[in-house]
């Protein structure tokens, strides 16, 4: 019995040292993916960024919308987002009633989907934002977080939203004509 206790103290001994010898970020990173295994939301994909198909639509035609779309896709639901000037106007397909919730770093605002799935948000938050939507028979959808910045054109106006994709958040941008100075809004 005295030798299966000696191996047994050490093999936990090598267990110990090689838990030191995981990267801090690697450990932090894998405790935060285990903190999302009972979350209530489905989170919804970025499947459709209408900035990708900008090349195509420009082959065929001589301009491209101003309105910039984004398309969120969960197993229950999808959520289609149109950023225009001013503010967000977005369905949820299928067509269902419920709440939309915006979660910003300021708190969390709530606003009506009608019958027909359409909601709209205004004014654009001015900082990073993840959409929730909770409709009447159940679903419950969870975008990831998507900022939007502003670039200036000219005289100060903004002029067209372009999204870009980095990593997990929609990043859409208004761009001018002109090179010019930009800001986050």
């Amino acid at each position: 019995m005295r030798d299966d206790d000696d191996e047994l103290l050490v093999a936990l001994g090598e267990a110990i040292r090689a838990r030191e010898e995981v990267p801090e970020w690697f450990v932090e990173t894998g405790k935060n993916a285990y903190a999302w295994h009972n979350i209530d939301a489905e989170l919804a994909q970025l499947t459709y960024d209408s900035d990708s198909d900008r090349d195509a639509v420009a082959a065929v035609r001589s301009e491209t919308a101003s309105i910039r779309a984004l398309t969120f896709t969960s197993a229950r639901l999808s959520i289609e987002l149109e950023v225009g000037e001013g503010s967000l106007i977005g369905q949820i397909i299928p067509p269902r009633a419920g709440t939309l919730e915006v979660h910003t770093t300021a708190g969390v605002t709530s606003s009506p989907v009608d019958e027909i799935g359409c909601f709209a948000v205004a004014p654009i938050p001015s900082s990073p934002f993840r959409l929730r939507c909770r409709s009447e028979d159940g679903a419950d959808v969870l975008t990831g977080w998507i900022t939007l910045l502003f670039l200036l054109g000219p005289r100060g106006s903004a002029a067209q939203a372009a999204p870009r994709l980095t990593s997990d958040m929609a990043v859409a941008c208004w761009t001018g004509l002109s090179a010019s100075p930009s800001r986050t809004l």
